[in-house]
């Protein structure tokens, strides 16, 4: 009889997608053409390869339309919840009994359609479903949550969609008072985020003002600098602001100005080095002044 329960939500159910499928797993267990099943939303959730969520779902959607019934009174192996396919039920009664008067030469034809049997506990028993057990005193229930079914009732859980908390935005700062500069955070609270997405702050830029490195480079060549490390660090990890701020300070410590200056100290001057020469350029404009100074020796 599971065949006839399946061809009828193959010909006639009018479910889709997952709840097409609920409902194909359930018929798969149809016992005889009372079309009664039984299954767990864990099996069925196995079988459809859907969450059980999904599975609860669509077994309610399945009930709102008509074609499965939930019967509560009743409970299969494992504890497992009873379903019957009414409409199907119907279809293979009707047919069962179109066949019975195309045997009966004297059986009148009816087109009215088969009075729903009551169910055969007997039959269904053979299966593993029987009926659920009842308390028959009310002192034997202490507690006042647990059904007549014996089944506790439990609070619906609602659905969690969108944001949980409702003083929160979805987007957008959490605090406005905080600036939008460097303002990405992991789970850790600390700013992560990649070096195209970090921007020089007033701090480190004041660095750079004051360590002689805007003088040196030049506005222009500051920005070519940022744009060169910018490319270099590109496909590197996203790290906390402050190492990206680290980072770009000995980047630009360590790039040359766009046109070298001439490093060859004039004798008799101020030979001090500049104060936007690093310390290599430094030692080499030293080393160089020392070499052009007279030693007495000159022809």
């Amino acid at each position: 009889m599971s065949s006839d329960a399946r061809e009828w939500v193959w010909e006639h159910s009018s479910s889709r997608g997952t709840a097409r499928l609920v409902l194909l797993s359930i018929a798969d267990r149809v016992t005889d053409e009372q079309c009664v099943s039984w299954a767990s939303l864990s099996s069925l959730a196995q079988r459809t390869r859907a969450s059980v969520s999904t599975v609860r779902e669509a077994v309610h959607r399945l009930v709102h339309a008509g074609e499965l019934e939930q019967l509560d009174d009743l409970v299969g192996p494992q504890r497992s919840t009873v379903y019957r396919l009414p409409l199907a039920a119907e279809a293979v009664t009707q047919a069962l009994r179109e066949q019975q008067e195309k045997d009966d030469e004297d059986a009148a034809v009816s087109d009215e359609p088969a009075a729903p049997a009551k169910l055969r506990l007997s039959v269904l028993r053979r299966y593993g479903i029987r009926p659920r057990e009842v308390p028959d005193s009310p002192a034997r229930v202490r507690n006042p949550a647990v059904a007549e079914t014996g089944r506790p009732k439990r609070k619906p859980a609602q659905r969690r969609t969108g944001n949980r908390h409702n003083d929160v935005p979805e987007t957008g700062r959490q605090n406005r008072s905080e600036p939008d500069l460097n303002r990405r955070y992991s789970s850790g609270g600390a700013a992560v985020l990649s070096a195209a997405e970090w921007q020089v702050d007033p701090a480190t830029h004041t660095w750079a003002r004051q360590q002689g490195h805007l003088d040196r480079l030049g506005e222009q060549g500051l920005q070519a600098a940022d744009a060169k490390w910018r490319a270099h660090r590109a496909d590197f990890k996203p790290r906390p602001a402050e190492a990206w701020a680290a980072d770009w300070r000995s980047w630009i410590a360590r790039e040359h100005a766009p046109s070298r200056p001439n490093l060859h100290a004039v004798p008799g001057k101020n030979t001090a080095a500049p104060g936007g020469m690093t310390r290599t350029e430094a030692h080499t404009a030293a080393l160089l002044a020392a070499l052009d100074e007279p030693t007495g020796t000159e022809g």
